[in-house]
């Protein structure tokens, strides 16, 4: 059929089973936006470009699905590269669509022109620049498969204003066929074996799970094993739900802010299992010093990983599809007496997380984070998808809050992204609009686009947003009294900011707890807006994230609570 470029696009998006997109248009795009208007494809209008790819983002984590949002060219596409970048670092699966400046004006410094494909080229998986309309099915095609495939990313597609208008003969391929790229990474079997092996010879073993975990759908797989061995288990921030918190021998997460039984299990192992973690610097600490006295198995798809941080004296390279079931398998065919041969083992970390659980200090007139998690733990089910900002309360959240499935706890990992929750919590929501959607968020996360609430409101999307209100940037300040001698550098927020009359100007219903004997009262008509909600809750300025590993430290060189250190 002849249909112009803008037309060939959504046919493109239905092919690919899109449900929604999320953008803002702008002169480059407007021929695409005319089009989605008459074929009355489901878009939401964000209040600003970076809400749009964040909240593409948190569809995407969500779902397991590709990711799509829209951009105008210049100052539209580039309000969108911490979403890329963000969804890069954690390998989340986008197609962002961006409008460029008329091919003959290409290069010339025209109105609003940025060259995106040369500013996103770290950032992307890959990233195409269209001046022929007839490229565009293929390309999109290509798009969604490079996208979804092998480890995900974002894939940025930018597209010459006069391509949105000019015609062809649409045909949409039905398969990919890309040169040095298959998208299917299948290791060596005889590597999953030599890790079995490895696992029997082992008496001090520990499984890392990490976000890859999460990201190929293997859970299902990763539980089996662990029943079958009964193997102590710790996680990444970005593997958090990958084995249930409230698995008997789960230890907790790792790292910078992890649990004391995860850190010291990691130096005291013998054996150290890590499947889909990348070895991030927030869970190693001291590289050179991490799981000295464990032999290394690394099970990940992307060569580039194994060996990067961390020595693996084994390594399972492949998609963990490939690689989980063959592992589990082997495991419930062997003999080796796993439960019996880490007995001990198991009553040693798990005394160790018995005697130092994770913990806030105990407040008598004023709301603790750990209190405050924790009733709302208690207040709604296992379906619950939580989502959070970045800063201290992402940690009291990954600490405290019990996710019990995959998917179900949403963050920004790799780059940190403040501003990163609100937008995300309303992609979650609307890709599973049967469950509640439970956005934590700080003081200062939630202004950076806080402008979304607006979106909430018009489009009666139901997020449910605490924000834990310290009048600090929580995590800053830490720091900067705990190494900077209290030295509060551009960290306090010292009129404080109304976050409730901010929302309810946007059309969120706003509450407030302050003290201990308002907060579950507060809790429950939040909870009862059939809509979107805020709840704001007033917490001490200067309470820490503990345990604490200071940055470039040995895992076992924690400060717990109160400032002791081990």
């Amino acid at each position: 059929m002849n249909i112009n470029g803008a037309q060939a696009i959504i046919e493109c998006l239905k092919k690919e089973s899109v449900s929604v997109v999320f953008g803002y248009p702008g002169g480059t795009v407007l021929t695409l936006y005319d089009e989605l208007y008459k074929a009355e494809f489901p878009h939401i209008l964000t209040g600003h470009e970076q809400g749009a790819i964040h909240a593409a983002d948190g569809y995407a984590r969500a779902t397991g699905k590709t990711g799509v949002c829209f951009a105008t060219s210049g100052p539209g596409v580039c309000n969108m590269v911490t979403g890329i970048a963000t969804a890069n670092m954690d390998s989340v699966p986008l197609v962002i669509i961006s409008g460029q400046v008329t091919t003959s004006l290409i290069g010339r410094d025209s109105f609003q022109e940025a060259d995106i494909s040369g500013i996103t080229t770290p950032i992307t998986k890959h990233n195409y620049l269209i001046k022929d309309v007839e490229e565009l099915p293929h390309i999109l095609k290509e798009a969604f498969y490079i996208a979804s495939t092998g480890r995900p990313g974002p894939v940025l597609i930018d597209i010459a204003k006069d391509v949105f208008d000019a015609t062809l003969n649409f045909k949409y391929p039905k398969t990919v066929h890309l040169r040095g790229y298959s998208g299917r990474y299948i290791g060596q079997e005889d590597h999953v074996t030599q890790a079995v092996e490895a696992l029997a010879a082992a008496h001090k073993p520990l499984l890392l799970a990490g976000g890859g975990v999460i990201l190929s759908n293997t859970s299902g797989y990763l539980r089996s094993f662990v029943e079958k061995t009964q193997i102590p288990v710790i996680t990444t921030l970005m593997g958090k739900g990958a084995v249930p918190d409230s698995y008997a021998n789960h230890l907790g997460m790792v790292g910078m802010h992890g649990s004391y039984a995860a850190n010291m299990a990691v130096m005291e192992c013998d054996l150290l299992l890590a499947i889909g973690s990348r070895f991030d610097d927030r869970v190693t600490g001291d590289a050179e010093n991490f799981a000295p006295n464990a032999r290394i198995v690394h099970f990940d798809i992307d060569k580039v990983e194994i060996n990067k941080i961390v020595h693996a004296d084994i390594s399972v390279g492949g998609d963990l599809r490939w690689s989980l079931p063959l592992l589990a398998n082997q495991v419930q065919q062997g003999r080796t007496p796993y439960k019996k041969q880490y007995q001990e083992w198991r009553n040693h970390v798990l005394a160790m997380k018995k005697d130092h659980p994770f913990a806030c200090r105990h407040l008598e007139n004023q709301i603790s984070p750990e209190v405050l998690i924790k009733k709302l733990n208690q207040r709604l089910d296992d379906d619950t998808i939580v989502v959070t900002d970045v800063g201290q309360h992402q940690m009291w959240a990954a600490q405290f809050y019990n996710t019990e499935k995959p998917r179900h706890f949403i963050t920004s990992g790799g780059l940190g992204t403040m501003g990163y929750g609100l937008p995300a919590a309303m992609g979650a929501k609307l890709a599973c609009p049967g469950q509640t959607v439970l956005l934590l968020s700080g003081d200062g996360s939630i202004m950076m686009n806080c402008q979304e609430f607006a979106t909430l409101a018009d489009n009666g999307i139901a997020v449910k947003t605490v924000v834990l209100c310290n009048s600090v940037l929580g995590m800053v300040n830490q720091w900067q009294r705990m190494f900077y001698h209290r030295r509060y550098a551009a960290s306090l927020l010292k009129k404080g900011n109304r976050i409730p009359a901010i929302s309810e100007a946007m059309g969120v219903p706003g509450f407030t707890a302050t003290t201990p004997d308002t907060l579950d009262e507060a809790i429950e008509k939040f909870l009862s807006v059939p809509g979107p909600a805020l709840l704001e809750v007033r917490i001490p300025a200067d309470e820490n994230v503990y345990p604490m590993v200071p940055g470039g430290k040995r895992l076992n060189e924690m400060i717990l609570e109160g400032g002791s250190r081990t």
